[in-house]
């Protein structure tokens, strides 16, 4: 066996002291040894880009005393020689639970009972899922069994993240010696640590990732009002948030989407946090690198999925299979790009990964050296601890592993590990026993047997006539062997005995039962070849094609804008034009740059329109794709939450709209509340970001009257919400906008003040709700009412105009017909269903005329889907009104084009063909209002994001990737790779009525 020197164990005694605490009395002698050790003749990995080869490291009092290749042995000094061994600067983990307790997470379903409260005694924040005040070194204490497990890595210094709730207060920076707790803390607060899970928290807000975000960003605000008018409110949880802010900020998030999201909120209030990824950043790799935030990364790969089954196969979707393909990437790309990078062994779900993952992470083109670096340096100086770890310089603590070998070879042991001076034995070198021995037991016939394999696995190769497999392992000095006699046999020979200097002898049995004795002679001159048979060549990585979005129908290249020339088509204006037969469209510059007959253009794609259609992009009034929860569903009054914050620019259901014409969607919040979240506007940017997909200047909210917002479908333990009834609901209604009244006077009167004024006097406190209701007041932001029956919208009606405001729309608004005179004096528009009714009892009324009455009426008139499904086939739900109303093609081609675009405030860029408007155009293969039409190409800003050929070849495309992949899987199978089996991934579709308690909890389904 290879060890360092027996004297080391020694040495930990003494070295256990070094750093002794002056303040606690002891119960004994005093050891005052300082663990004075040199190592000497040693690779000294100094940092991750310096290596010195046959150099010297001494510690003393659990600090590096010196580092070099003529460093002088101090007298008194023990002298370890470490000939032959690597030592690397400990490892750092900036993202750990190390000695934390365990949080469980709350998770409400629809029968947990409501808690609108905090159930938190003292002066701390109303939301329990705002913990700024917590720290981790205080709930901190020393696991022996977690601290042995991360020091078998390579760890010696770790930060200690308590992991609950959505500001988690701050983290600490610890070593994993051994000691008392104040003996191992090296930065008691390190960092302040946020994330958008409510953790522990029972409280009923936020029950949504875009309830998070609000109560987030509120907290921002709040903190800073507290701040300044520290005489207003005493709350520890906010003090404790500003205190926390002048630390590095830790983010911790579920995925790409979230860390886009949550470098959105630190943009807003100037911090650049740290991410705490989840390993799929390589996905949006230009928005990561863009975010300018450091990521900490998992290597928690996938394991390839049990694919044999064709039908199991099925079951796992493309993005699944892709990411078990590319995970491992994830680092290099990361790197490649310049983002910053750090590694954690967190969330593994078995730790022994760690290194071979992070070796894999090599192998898939990481360098070695920024590796390394993502494991000392960067944490250390991303945790302003750089003076102190990540190096092996003068003074910095003696925390350092000493290896086989280099680090990331595939054969390195970690031998041991230091940490502040304190030695603690890893692992030792497995002798190496590998080479060709010619074997001979009794009057057998003489074999050769081939060990190969690693020191850690031999394998055994037995070669007389033929070659069989073997089976060997060794206990020490000890050894067991068993073979087939040949490969037609099934009888084993079956051996045991022990190292003999370089040979191997001892005792068997031959498959008769025979008693042998044997010998294995080694053969010198062959070891290196057993070796090199051993090794096996690597071979390059070969990765499929990124693709954008990171799903089915993604492309390795997306679309880019083009002048396009439609020539001869049936053409729907929208305008006073009307519908012109034979006629042209040109698109240019993501415009309609003209409209007429016999047009040219220079260097156009001309697309012949013979016999199609061309009409402006369909537009969805009332829509609930791509979002990330729809409802922010616990308290009355939730004019604070975005949809903005949780637009999934992944959902499938945007391709598929694309495909029946869809090119902008209103993005609602539901139902819940009186009075819900903001809109989000967006145009079906297929492979774009959320944040390109906006329309930012589009600002809409979500207001809504009957049964839902009184909670008529939950049991009686949701009883306590105000309101219960729809005066209740009137109500609301009133107070909230005498709070913006007196909030939008009080910020007026403020703002009135001069600079010398304003510097004696407190600033109102900004709040993020009555912000969304004020900018209603001032015609800012415009009102989208979900409505059913006649007695309540004449309500809302009263109480705009007696408060003073207009109701934008009311949508669903199945008895329109019966109020439509009285919209039509309030100047409310209508987005309705085409025909839908009796899926609940307030719409027992509805009627298929309803549209039709109120477009008559003078009612601004749209019909939206409310689904994503229907959103496909708006064009013929459309039609239904020629059918039951007598409304004309064209005016029923405008409720879901035209009017839909007037009601969003954006007749000016879309809605109609007309030059100068954006270029959201549909080519259709019949009538628009025909079943039998499909849109052969839809266009948005010009960029062809749907083309019905493209999609043929993209099917076809999918599968072959697809089956690529299913091999790919089969042969990690077959090479004894671990699999996991295919799961079904469920996809969502969430309506108006629809409220996360969990991923899979709905409280007010149709």
């Amino acid at each position: 066996m290879n060890k360092i020197l027996t004297i080391a164990v020694c040495l930990a005694l003494g070295a256990g002291n070094v750093m002794a605490q002056e303040t606690f009395p002891r119960n004994g002698v005093y050891d005052e040894r300082s663990g004075l050790v040199a190592f000497t003749n040693a690779t000294i990995h100094t940092d991750y880009k310096t290596t010195l080869p046959n150099a010297t490291l001494v510690i003393r009092n659990g600090k590096v005393e010196a580092v070099g290749g003529n460093v002088k042995v101090p007298a008194g000094a023990v002298v370890v020689d470490a000939k032959g061994k690597h030592i690397y600067p400990g490892l750092v983990d900036m993202f750990t639970s190390y000695g934390l307790p365990e949080v469980k997470s709350e998770r409400r379903g629809y029968g947990s009972p409501p808690q609108p409260d905090t159930e938190k005694e003292g002066a701390f924040n109303w939301n329990q899922a705002i913990r700024p005040e917590t720290n981790a070194v205080e709930l901190f204490k020393i696991n022996k069994k977690q601290a042995e497990e991360l020091r078998k890595l390579g760890f010696g210094t770790v930060l200690a993240v308590h992991r609950d709730g959505i500001a988690r207060g701050t983290a600490a920076l610890v070593t994993l010696a051994e000691e008392r707790e104040n003996q191992v803390v090296v930065l008691e607060k390190a960092a302040g640590t946020l994330s958008f899970d409510r953790g522990s928290s029972k409280q009923d807000y936020p029950n949504s990732l875009m309830g998070a975000v609000a109560l987030l960003r509120q907290t921002y605000l709040d903190a800073q009002w507290n701040e300044q008018n520290p005489e207003k409110e005493q709350n520890l949880s906010l003090n404790a948030f500003t205190a926390a802010n002048k630390y590095p900020q830790i983010f911790e998030v579920e995925d790409k989407l979230n860390l886009m999201r949550a470098d959105k909120v630190g943009d807003e209030f100037g911090k650049q946090y740290i991410m705490k990824g989840a390993g799929d950043e390589y996905q949006m790799l230009p928005q990561v690198k863009a975010t300018n935030a450091p990521v900490i990364l998992s290597l928690n790969f996938p394991d390839a999925y049990n694919v044999e089954d064709p039908f199991d196969a099925r079951r796992v979707s493309l993005e699944d299979m892709k990411h078990w393909e590319m995970a491992a990437a994830n680092p290099a790309m990361l790197q490649k790009a310049g983002v910053t990078i750090a590694f954690t062994a967190s969330d593994m779900k078995d730790k022994k990964d760690f290194l071979p993952n992070l070796r894999k992470a090599i192998e898939y083109g990481l360098p070695a050296e920024e590796a390394l670096k993502a494991l000392t340096a960067t944490p250390a100086k991303l945790l302003n601890a750089d003076n102190k770890v990540g190096s092996l310089n003068k003074g910095y603590l003696a925390n350092f592993i000493i290896t086989s070998a280099d680090l990331f070879d595939k054969e390195n042991v970690i031998l041991e590990n230091w940490v502040q001076g304190n030695q603690y034995k890893v692992s030792e070198v497995p002798s190496d026993y590998r080479g060709v021995y010619t074997l001979k037991m009794a009057n057998q016939p003489e074999r050769r047997l081939l060990i190969a394999g690693t020191p850690e696995k031999p394998e055994l190769k037995v070669v007389a006539q033929d070659t069989v497999k073997g089976n060997i392992s060794f206990y020490g000095k000890m050894v067991t062997l068993s073979f087939n006699k040949d490969k037609k046999s099934k009888e084993s020979i079956r051996l045991s005995g022990w190292l003999n200097d370089k040979n191997l002898q001892g005792e068997g049995q031959l498959p008769d039962a025979t008693s042998v004795k044997w010998m294995a002679t080694f053969s010198e001159a062959m070891s290196q070849k057993a070796k090199s048979d051993s090794t096996k060549t690597a071979q390059p990585v070969e990765l499929g094609n990124m693709i954008y979005p990171f799903q089915a129908f993604g492309v390795a290249e997306l679309p880019k804008q083009e002048t396009v020339l439609i020539k001869n088509a049936t053409v729907w204006t929208n305008e006073k034009e009307g519908k012109l037969e034979n006629a042209d469209v040109l698109l240019k510059n993501g415009k309609i740059a003209k409209v007429g007959k016999n047009l040219s253009e220079s260097g156009a794609r001309v697309i012949d329109g013979t016999g199609k259609h061309v009409t402006p992009g369909i537009i969805d009034e009332h829509s609930h794709i791509a979002l990330d929860g729809v409802n922010e569903g616990t308290q009355s009054v939730t004019a604070e939450v975005r949809m903005a914050d949780v637009v999934d620019p992944e959902d499938i259901n945007i391709y598929r709209q694309l495909a029946g014409g869809v090119t902008t969607s209103q993005l609602l919040h539901g139902s819940a509340n009186p009075i819900g979240g903001q809109s989000a506007v967006v145009k079906l940017r297929w492979g774009k970001s959320a944040d390109e997909m906006l329309i930012k200047d589009a600002k809409f909210i979500k207001f809504a009257l009957g049964e839902n917002v009184k909670h008529s479908n939950r049991s009686n333990l949701h009883s306590i919400r105000f309101p219960q009834s729809r005066m209740g609901v009137e109500q609301v209604y009133v107070d909230a906008f005498t709070r913006a009244k007196e909030y939008d006077l009080a910020w007026k009167n403020y703002n009135k003040l001069s600079k010398r004024e304003k510097a004696k006097t407190p600033a109102p406190r900004r709040d993020l709700e009555l912000d969304a209701l004020v900018e209603i007041l001032n015609d800012e932001r415009f009102i989208t009412c979900h409505s059913y029956v006649q007695s309540e919208i004449n309500m809302m009606i009263k109480v705009a105009e007696q408060i003073g405001f207009r109701v934008n729309t009311f949508t669903h608004i199945l008895e329109g017909y019966k109020v439509a005179d009285k919209m039509q004096e309030h100047g409310a528009g209508a987005g309705t269903f085409s025909d839908w009714w009796a899926y609940k009892m307030e719409v027992k009324d509805a009627i298929p005329y309803n549209a039709g009455i109120m477009n008559n009426v003078g009612v601004l008139t749209a019909i939206n889907s409310d689904d994503a499904e229907m959103a496909r086939r708006l064009n013929q739900e459309a039609a239904k009104s020629v059918k039951y109303a007598g409304v004309s093609e064209e005016d029923a081609l405008k409720m879901v084009t035209l009017n839909p675009a007037k009601l969003m405030h954006l007749d000016d860029r879309m809605g109609s063909l007309k030059e100068g408007k954006d270029a959201d155009v549909v080519l259709w293969n019949d009538h628009p209002l025909s079943i039998y039409a499909k849109p052969l190409t839809t266009f948005v800003d010009g960029i062809a994001y749907y083309d019905l050929e493209r999609d043929e070849q993209l099917r076809v495309d999918l599968e072959k990737e697809r089956m690529r992949l299913v091999q790919k899987m089969l042969n990690e199978k077959s090479g004894g790779a671990k699999t996991q089996a295919p799961v079904t991934r469920k996809a969502r579709v969430v309506h108006c009525e629809d409220v996360e308690f969990s991923e899979e909890e709905s409280y007010l389904a149709h």
